[in-house]
């Protein structure tokens, strides 16, 4: 058998996760001196809460999952006789995946016969969701894990996400955006559009001043971009800013029709705590990212 995991980093919910088969894996933020675990340490994200203490001062930070953390999640399957297909954030972005990579050399070790597959999104919050998603879909249909493997080797690269941050003191912190200054998104109401790039990391492509500009950025991006619409999920996401991400789902369907699958999603709070509040994106299907 195969045990599907993925991991909060994806944007997915409990209960999508449920629907697939997805076990999920926490990775943790910790704020105000506590360390917490998403869909461990609560059953339910309450983004406006969490957003709200971010508009409040707190700055959390984020840390990877230990060898023996993954030892700890990875065994049982491999025990049990079941192989292990894992859809996960962007390698680029994190030191967690060298020690998973640890946790999985040891265990193949000591159970040779088992597998073990992954599938490296290049992305975290709602683009790793669409492809999610979509390899969920996959297997529903009875897909194999080669079959699947096959279909990511393009398919990764043909999910887009733009997005803008309000305010880029929490990713001026972090530094994990490259060609922007920190204090740009406090100036004059500028907002960096940012996207993930062939490589899995977050780029500043440009910048628009206000947040309708931004939006009507983020649009031009399907209008030039997208391909196969249709076929697939548009998402759009948002750290508590839920009119704006409504706005731009609203001009998405108005442009496209109903026809079109809209789907919204609140960014993951380990991801929030880099990106700030009232961050807001679209991913969709592309002609490229």
């Amino acid at each position: 058998m195969i045990t599907l995991f993925t991991d909060t980093d994806t944007d997915i919910t409990p209960e999508q996760a449920k629907k697939y088969g997805y076990k999920l894996i926490s990775m943790p933020y910790c704020a105000n001196g506590k360390t917490v675990f998403p869909y461990e340490d609560f059953e339910t994200f309450n983004a406006y809460d969490f957003y709200q203490m971010l508009r409040q001062g707190t700055l959390p930070t984020t840390s990877a999952i230990s060898s023996e953390k993954y030892t700890e999640i990875f065994e049982p399957e491999f025990a049990a006789g079941n192989d292990i297909f894992y859809v996960h954030f962007s390698r680029s972005m994190t030191a967690t995946f060298d020690a998973m990579d640890t946790a999985v050399s040891a265990l193949k070790e000591k159970y040779p016969d088992r597998k073990f597959y992954e599938v490296d999104t290049k992305g975290i919050t709602i683009i790793s969701l669409n492809i999610v998603l979509e390899i969920g879909d996959l297997f529903l249909a009875g897909k194999t894990p080669e079959e699947v493997l096959k279909w990511a080797e393009t398919e990764v690269d043909r999910f887009a996400v733009y997005f803008f941050a309000d305010d880029l003191k929490f990713f001026a912190r972090s530094g994990r955006v490259s060609g922007i200054a920190g204090t740009m998104g406090s100036i004059l109401g500028i907002r960096p559009i940012i996207f993930m790039d062939e490589n899995g990391k977050m780029v500043s492509v440009g910048k628009e001043t206000g947040r309708s500009n931004a939006v009507k950025r983020l649009i031009s991006y399907v209008e030039e971009l997208g391909d196969d619409l249709y076929n697939h999920r548009v998402i759009v996401g948002h750290a508590d800013s839920p009119r704006i991400a409504g706005q731009i789902a609203d001009i998405l369907r108005e442009k496209y029709g109903e026809k079109l699958n809209v789907l919204l999603a609140d960014v993951n709070p380990t991801a929030g705590s880099h990106c700030g509040p009232d961050t807001v994106g679209v991913c969709f299907h592309a002609i490229h990212r």
